[in-house]
């Protein structure tokens, strides 16, 4: 499925709706470059399941948990991540096999420990079609 974004309300938007029709157990991968508007997304996917605090990338912390909306939200940041087993040390599999929405910004460093099934999220800027534009892909894999 392709999405293309002119604005970062457009952004948002297509993240709510993602995090409105998610299901317990979902793991969703999100690729991109700095400043595409991945935290924009992210934050979007919250309200979506009825989160009211602020969502900030956890770029430090790794993972932010939130209980407050209809199901758990993961969100990891794994940018700085050194080594994978970084991650089994934060124990990521309570995560990735849980009971709610699992998001990880930087997958693609994590590869070889992410599930068998996920949607990989990708979003891409197109300076041809204006600075606010971005085409967002979401991918079975």
């Amino acid at each position: 499925m392709i999405f293309e974004s002119y604005s970062a309300e457009d952004t948002f938007a297509f993240g709510k709706k993602i995090g409105e029709e998610a299901q317990p157990g979902q793991v969703y991968t999100l690729i991109g470059d700095l400043g595409v508007g991945k935290t924009v997304f992210t934050q979007g996917v919250a309200a979506g399941l009825g989160i009211r605090e602020a969502v900030n990338s956890p770029t430090f912390t790794i993972v932010q948990i939130y209980d407050e909306g209809r199901m758990p939200f993961y969100h990891f940041d794994v940018y700085r991540i050194g080594d994978v087993e970084e991650m089994e040390e934060i124990g990521y599999e309570d995560c990735f096999y849980g009971e709610g929405l699992c998001l990880i910004e930087w997958a693609n460093l994590i590869e070889e420990i992410l599930p068998e099934h996920y949607t990989q999220i990708t979003i891409e800027k197109d300076l041809e079609k204006g600075f606010d534009y971005r085409r967002i892909t979401a991918d079975e894999i």
